[in-house]
């Protein structure tokens, strides 16, 4: 089947030749200090055939970063920086690892913008190797949003916070009450995103992340709970973790809470069925006016198939929302 044409409705112009499922690796010249940068395709660089082969050299002075370079340390002693002393090729061995070892050490250009940047600067999208990170970065694509958001019809954000309505409900007595002197003693006072010092006594400032969203139908919990800056809070909202967390993040995230990390790390979105069903369609079809009941009947339902919840109802419920006679 032929691949249908790709629109652009966001209006900003994309830079043509982009190569945006590349990726470059990035480096800092051992000898004046400037940022570098080298495509290298759709194939992820292995750091031992990296040291063995690898010739990168500094656009700006011509140094060239290779196993067999004296290094250009003049405070070093001789025994140190000669290519073929035991001490300078540990040097090479490490300096190759850290710019080719995981995913996360490389970079990326912006089809928007143009700039080459790192890693995190691009968010998730499964599948686009080899990085699968997005084609424009972060800052463009909070521009692209600015343009899409509004565009969404009635009835898609109609149906989002009927979700999130829903999963609230869904969670109601489940959620545990965070301690938050402990929240902040376990993430240092700090953003766990950002790294930024946060106060506990000016409140606007940070927030306490659903790790794994609400709208999956997980509670908050000391082990569902982050320390996020409020901007950052904003920023990750509905995410799911690994869309959001680099896996160094996911990581240190599990050590510092306790979480599941294959949970955490899944690509895509888990529903949660781990829930009292019965006691949310008992919430949710308490109405005020009787003219509700039929809309807050069908939006249950929509759900319950959509999250595959209906076997998870007692045979009662089931009869009373006509899953069953």
């Amino acid at each position: 089947m032929t691949r249908r044409e790709t629109k652009n409705i966001t209006g900003l112009t994309r830079i043509e030749g982009i190569p945006y499922h590349d990726a470059w690796v990035g480096f800092i010249c051992l000898s004046c200090g400037l940022p570098n940068n080298i495509r290298i395709g759709l194939q992820l660089l292995d750091p031992k055939t990296t040291y063995e082969t690898a010739e990168w050299k500094c656009s700006k002075c011509g140094y060239l970063h290779s196993k067999n370079s004296d290094l250009p340390f003049e405070n070093w002693s001789e025994d140190f920086t000669v290519a073929e002393s035991i001490k300078a090729q540990r040097f090479w061995e490490a300096f190759f690892r850290i710019a080719t070892e995981y995913p996360e050490s490389y970079w990326k250009q912006c089809n928007a913008c143009g700039r080459i940047l790192p890693f995190a600067a691009f968010s998730k999208h499964s599948g686009w190797v080899p990085l699968e990170r997005q084609m424009e970065c972060r800052s463009c694509k909070g521009a692209i949003n600015a343009v899409l958001n509004p565009k969404r019809t009635r009835e898609q954000l109609h149906e989002s916070s009927v979700r999130r309505r829903i999963a609230d409900l869904l969670l109601e007595g489940e959620n545990e009450t965070i301690d938050i002197a402990d929240l902040f003693k376990r993430f240092g006072s700090r953003c766990f995103k950002t790294k930024q010092p946060l106060d506990i006594k000016k409140r606007d400032t940070w927030a306490i992340d659903h790790i794994l969203p609400s709208r999956w139908l997980y509670p908050l919990t000391k082990e569902n709970a982050a320390l996020l800056s409020t901007e950052a809070n904003n920023n990750k909202r509905d995410k799911w973790p690994s869309e959001f967390y680099t896996n160094n993040e996911l990581i240190e995230l599990a050590k510092i809470t306790g979480a599941d990390l294959g949970l955490l790390s899944s690509k895509t979105p888990i529903i949660n069925t781990d829930i009292n069903v019965g006691r949310c369609v008992e919430r949710y079809l308490q109405v005020r006016e009787k003219s509700h009941l039929p809309k807050r009947i069908n939006e249950l339902k929509k759900i319950l198939k959509d999250y595959n919840l209906v076997d998870k109802l007692s045979h009662k419920n089931k009869k009373l929302l006509g899953f069953a006679k």
